[in-house]
């Protein structure tokens, strides 16, 4: 109760920074809405069936996977060329798995209830920039690669996407890093971003501004970590997908006549 009206005086006092990120929550369910809705459209015409956006299959899939990916989230640990406040863990790959089985939406509630579980579970960050973080820099992995995925499902395609993926978590996050997580962090903690800047120097005495520290810390990590994801998922979805794909009876149920 207490983090949580610790909370709460955080977002009173960095209200500019938490709209900024909100905005970018409401950003990345709407882009996955679309291309999700687009796909479907795309299977009526061409084959005359679709799956519900939430059908029982998916809404099972998100719960299974969001809660795997919690489990994962607590397993994290820091990486020797970033600051130690920059955690390295496995969650996003439950919502790359879920969002290539079933799409772009399924991937997005699933990062978006593990965020839930852990504010639950284990209490906000201040403000709960950590949580709106973790969610926004996870989206914009599992996003680009599975709306990819979803339009033309073919190993070729799943390889662009993974790479695609990896590419945007490391641009995004570097961007978000720069321009509202770091400033939302000092504002919260009562500090300049020199902080975390000397934090980056003490790793790797070229860092010396907000630049050279999302490029030599904030970039690497999350190259690194996409990386990481994309190879382990390529490792577990093709053994894990003949169970998650859609079965005959699912499928005759999800027919739908077009609009």
């Amino acid at each position: 109760m207490n983090n949580l009206k610790s909370a709460l005086e955080m977002i009173v006092g960095n209200t500019q920074h938490f709209v900024a990120l909100l905005l970018l929550i409401l950003a990345a369910f709407a882009i996955a809405y679309f291309a999700e809705t687009k796909a479907r459209k795309r299977e009526i015409k061409q084959t005359g069936v679709t799956e519900d956006m939430f059908s029982t299959r998916k809404i099972a899939i998100i719960g299974v996977f969001a809660a795997i990916s919690f489990i994962l989230m607590l397993f994290e640990f820091p990486l020797p060329f970033a600051p130690s406040f920059y955690k390295f863990d496995f969650s996003d790959i439950p919502a790359l798995i879920g969002g290539f089985a079933a799409g772009p939406m399924v991937a997005v509630m699933i990062e978006f209830i593990k965020v839930v579980l852990n504010i639950a579970i284990q209490g906000p960050t201040p403000g709960f920039i950590g949580e709106i973080a973790n969610f926004v820099v996870g989206s914009a992995f599992v996003i680009p690669a599975t709306v990819i995925y979803r339009f033309k499902k073919t190993r070729k395609t799943a390889l662009i996407s993974c790479l695609t993926g990896t590419l945007c978590i490391t641009f995004v996050g570097a961007f978000l890093n720069a321009f509202f997580l770091l400033p939302a962090y000092a504002v919260a903690f009562g500090q300049g971003v020199d902080a975390f800047i000397a934090a980056g120097t003490a790793i790797n005495p070229a860092v010396s501004n907000m630049f050279t520290f999302c490029a030599l810390c904030v970039a690497p990590f999350n190259l690194l970590k996409g990386a990481a994801d994309s190879v382990l998922t390529f490792l577990v979805y093709k053994q894990l997908s003949p169970i998650l794909k859609m079965t005959p009876s699912l499928k005759k149920a999800a027919k739908v006549n077009e609009a």
